[in-house]
């Protein structure tokens, strides 16, 4: 019984445009204790690939982390499916806000260690023990007040194109980077302010505050849902939107469209943009945001040399990634020193370093 993924993505833009049928991308996730993930996966694939679904899933002895697309018209097929499952039923499921039929193109269930690469021995602390969550109404009320510390739980290539007014965005690669800086940045207010922490959908913050009340945190708060959550219930509820930006999402949309504030530059030329791309090198594929004036300059590639070896024919770009692996760039997400904005950034905050603090 096939139990992957058979067809290329471009065959299947191709299905989906000939079915000319609406999809729906959503995403879920769950702590639950599966006792077989690998058969619980091949479970899923089953039924999954029967309904047409598309999309990242993950699933490990703690539970299941879900990102994916399906026909609208079989939604209610696939939420009955979610509810024969006792973990499940019920289960909240975030709905974009921007949908696009081409969100994923594959349907990948993958057996992981873990639902969210944390780094976190579980058995150290007691992962229920978790913070208050809030949805939007009490976190808008929260963030105004002076006694609190909001914070962005995620990477600095998500943050960078769109965040909470006020949030502290650390400056990581990885979730699992930003819970040691943020302990050490606070830790002189772990009984006097309150810790309000929000991220794309909630998984991060589920394990991060529950890692912080272990850490000694008092306050701990977390926004129910994440952003996307957050974006519906202003929406529903007419509240203010202190969202400003752009969303970032794992699949092929990249982003969604919060509010119209453009916060980001192109890492090539600093004008204001928000859109990533990867670099056209297959050999580099780097994750960066590139305007379109540089990207026809550029021919979509993030330095002079990969657009010389992209300009190479196709065999002769084969040979020379043949044995060579990803480039560690690509998990720079954009901050390679030789990007010319972010490269002049850099420089500006290492002079600001040294410079002496003015006695008083």
């Amino acid at each position: 019984m096939q139990l992957y993924n058979t067809l290329s993505a471009k065959e299947r833009a191709t299905l989906i445009e000939k079915a000319g049928k609406d999809r729906l991308t959503l995403s879920f996730y769950q702590y639950a204790h599966i006792s077989n993930p690998q058969e619980f996966r091949d479970q899923l694939f089953i039924v999954w690939n029967k309904l047409d679904v598309l999309g990242r899933i993950y699933v490990a002895s703690e539970g299941i982390n879900g990102q994916l697309s399906l026909p609208a018209d079989r939604f209610d097929e696939f939420k009955a499916h979610l509810d024969t499952i006792d973990f499940l039923k019920d289960i909240r499921l975030n709905i974009a806000v921007e949908q696009d039929n081409m969100s994923f193109l594959k349907l990948k269930v993958k057996v992981r260690h873990k639902i969210v690469a944390d780094g976190l021995n579980d058995a150290t602390f007691d992962v229920t023990n978790k913070g208050v969550h809030v949805g939007a109404d009490k976190f808008n009320e929260l963030i105004e007040d002076e006694n609190t510390v909001l914070v962005d739980m995620r990477n600095h290539y998500e943050s960078e194109i769109g965040h909470f007014k006020n949030a502290v965005t650390p400056d990581v690669d990885t979730f699992r980077e930003s819970l040691d800086i943020i302990e050490d940045d606070l830790k002189e207010h772990k009984e006097d302010k309150n810790l309000v922490m929000y991220c794309t959908g909630g998984i991060r913050c589920e394990k991060a505050s529950a890692y912080f009340k272990h850490k000694g945190f008092k306050n701990v708060f977390q926004l129910e849902g994440g952003i996307i959550e957050y974006t519906r219930q202003i929406k529903e509820q007419n509240l203010e939107n202190k969202f400003i930006g752009k969303n970032f999402v794992f699949d092929e949309r990249r982003a969604e469209k919060i509010s119209d504030d453009v916060i980001a530059q192109c890492h090539q030329c600093g004008a204001p943009f928000d859109v990533h791309t990867n670099c056209a090198n297959d050999a580099c594929h780097l994750l960066f945001i590139q305007c379109d004036k540089c990207k026809a300059e550029m021919d979509n590639c993030c330095s002079e040399a990969c657009k010389e070896i992209n300009a190479l024919p196709f065999e002769e770009q084969k040979a020379l990634r043949k044995g060579q692996g990803n480039s560690n760039d690509i998990f720079k997400k954009g901050r390679a020193d030789y990007l010319p904005y972010k490269k002049d950034l850099r420089n500006i905050f290492e002079v600001l370093k040294k410079k002496e603090v003015p006695k008083s």
